[in-house]
């Protein structure tokens, strides 16, 4: 068994909160292990399971991206989940359910807004906002009344859930800032010598965090966008509201879901979007690769299968088709990834559309440019 210095976690919770870049914690070695979806091992699943129960962190796969689990009741199990994460600790963490009926546990009134979000994308990539019942800490929320709560839909993320006891809390496995993982090596990456275990479920599905949508207000309100958008939010609730400060990168309030307050999803190099007519941004960009090439940077595009072309970079990333969203959406945090892997210096990326998934591809972009944007 893994064990933890409380004292080094303690310290490193303090250097989060006078921003220090780097968090170093000292535990032995993480256990990676392979469980595909479709025959995932019973006896890992138990000791993982048994590792959240005895106050230990997990990560797993889930159809959006890893989470790094802990116990969501044990509020040393989310100091222990900021400290591996180098993350803030008003920054809530969202606690992950196996069965609709357990958020009734841990809400302490669900409204009827909930069972129809439920009844129609759970299990899904959505996370509900409501107030918190008292038996969930507030080390686990950020120090706020609320809770978010999501039911992924992913088999192993789902029996892992239940031989952990029910209730797991869970952020993006990976270092606060860094682009979130979809595959497990960039979970070792991250997380090799700061968490017990890892479950390698493979590449995960969607790629992107989960829609958050806040039940506590009269209105509906977006607080992050994913998979399950604004316009089918709209079809099943009626009026619902987009929280304006998800697209600020220096919000001064209190983050009401991950993500809101925090720079994230950033490569090591520097990324910027070029936003304007098509032409006009494939001239800047490649005017953009040219000096930096010739002042000795290593150089990174990202783009769509049409205008793949059009590009002289060291690095050339297709996402997809411009017109399967989706698939941006999939490849993004791995293209980014890539990058890094490849030690590329300053990357480009033209606009994406905002309107359905295009709207979370934006706001990721966004965030991990540190919006850098470039109108032509």
């Amino acid at each position: 068994m893994v064990c933890y210095n409380y004292n080094e976690l303690l310290r490193c919770e303090a250097a989060t909160k006078q921003k220090k870049a780097e968090i170093e914690v000292y535990i032995l070695d993480t256990k990676w292990v392979k469980i595909p979806a479709e025959k995932a091992d019973k006896h890992v699943l138990k000791e993982a399971g048994e590792i959240i129960q005895g106050g230990g962190l997990v990560a797993f796969p889930t159809e959006t991206v890893y989470g790094l689990g802990g116990d969501a009741m044990n509020p040393e199990s989310a100091k222990k989940i900021y400290a591996a994460k180098g993350r803030p600790s008003d920054n809530p963490l969202i606690v992950h359910i196996c069965k609709t009926e357990d958020m009734e546990k841990i809400v302490r009134e669900v409204p009827k807004q909930a069972y129809v979000l439920a009844e129609r994308f759970w299990p899904g990539p959505l996370t509900m906002i409501m107030k918190k019942a008292d038996c969930v800490p507030k080390e686990t929320t950020g120090g706020l009344d609320t809770v978010a709560v999501r039911l992924p839909d992913h088999p192993v993320a789902l029996a892992f859930i239940r031989e952990a006891g029910g209730f797991v809390a869970a952020p993006s496995a990976n270092t606060s800032g860094r682009p979130s993982p979809t595959l497990g090596k960039y979970v070792y990456e991250d997380m090799n010598g700061r968490i017990e275990m890892i479950l390698d479920g493979g590449e995960v599905g969607i790629g992107v965090e989960s829609t958050i949508i806040d039940l506590t207000e009269d209105i509906p309100v977006v607080l992050r966008p994913g998979y399950v958008t604004w316009e089918m939010l709209q079809e099943v609730l009626g009026e619902v509201c987009l929280d304006p400060t998800m697209l600020e990168i220096d919000c001064q309030q209190a983050p009401k879901a991950p993500g809101m307050k925090y720079r994230h999803y950033a490569p090591r190099g520097e990324l910027v979007i070029v936003s304007g007519d098509r032409e006009k941004v494939s001239d800047k960009i490649g005017q953009l690769l040219t000096e930096k090439r010739e002042l000795g940077f290593k150089t990174g595009v990202i783009v769509s299968k049409e205008e793949e072309h059009l590009y002289r970079a060291d690095s050339v990333k297709v996402t997809g088709d411009r017109t399967d969203m989706a698939a941006v959406a999939r490849n993004l945090f791995r293209i980014l990834r890539e990058f890094d892997d490849e030690n590329i210096d300053c990357m480009y990326v033209q606009a994406f559309p905002k309107d359905g998934i295009g709207q979370a591809v934006m706001n990721r972009m966004l965030k991990a440019a540190g919006h850098r944007i470039i109108e032509v």
